[in-house]
């Protein structure tokens, strides 16, 4: 377990915190303005990395590693350390939204201790959103108290899955076609953090993918918490550093989604 952190260390955790994502925000807009010039690779299936995301990757890791020195790093594009104390990044969340002049993209960095996400944060720069985080004190939509949805029919719910090539396709297609049957209508857009953030916004009722990556998703895991949502235990099995599924949802609605699903949530 890690040690204690007091609340006057994540008091400034989460002022450096908002602060660089901010600042990661504005510089992942500037190259989305100037996107027709950049580099672009292709790492798998759906899965593209630009000369924006390693930019703004090393940008984050510089200012946080002068924050705090002693703080384990991990980033979607050159990797990084655990450790009981770590900041996981994924500095482009959307990229083929992003290559493709799509605003639906977005920064999103979480603060992890021990086994528990502590601090979470999305910036949303082409729209100028700003999601904030901290364990035991909600979460904000630049600086106002948002909530997952009073849903309570998954007739009337409207979720978001996300899917990857990690996985056979076959298995997402049962999930959805479990889905239909119940009556939900579902969609996909392309960053899994920003899916999350609408969960904990109410914009989305569910957000679900079956497999993904824990800097795509712990920082939208616990907007979700803190907005008064349900989600799994994505940390379980080493899912820091080899994924999980993902499962958030409005109150109202959690159970039957999860079964639907087949992903158990948090007690």
């Amino acid at each position: 377990m890690a040690p204690s952190i007091d609340e006057n260390d994540l008091d400034r955790r989460e002022r450096v915190c908002r602060a660089v994502v901010q600042e990661a925000g504005c510089s992942a807009l500037d190259w989305f303005e100037r996107r027709a010039g950049i580099a672009v690779s292709l790492k798998g299936p759906m899965d593209y990395a630009s000369e924006a995301d390693a930019a703004v990757e090393r940008l984050v890791r510089g200012r946080l590693a002068e924050a705090f020195p002693d703080d384990a790093f991990l980033g979607e594009e050159e990797g990084g350390e655990t450790g009981e104390r770590v900041w996981v990044l994924d500095p482009v969340d959307g990229t083929a939204n992003f290559v493709r002049g799509i605003t639906r993209f977005c920064v999103s960095l979480a603060f992890v201790s021990g086994t528990r996400i502590e601090l979470g944060a999305i910036s949303s720069p082409a729209t100028g959103e700003l999601y904030l985080a901290r364990r035991g004190r909600g979460a904000t939509l630049n600086g106002a108290p948002i909530g997952c949805a009073a849903t309570t029919a998954v007739e009337r719910a409207s979720i978001e899955i996300g899917w990857s090539s990690r996985l056979p396709y076959g298995p997402y297609l049962a999930a959805i076609g479990r889905m239909l049957a119940a009556g939900i209508d579902f969609r996909r857009f392309g960053s899994g953090a920003m899916g999350l953030a609408w969960v904990a916004d109410g914009r989305a009722d569910a957000y679900l993918e079956l497999h993904i990556n824990s800097w795509d998703c712990l920082a939208g895991i616990l907007l979700v918490e803190e907005a008064g949502g349900r989600v799994n235990d994505f940390l379980a099995g080493d899912g820091l550093r080899r994924g999980n599924p993902v499962l958030a949802a409005a109150p109202g609605i959690a159970e039957r989604i999860a079964e639907l699903a087949g992903v158990p949530l948090q007690p």
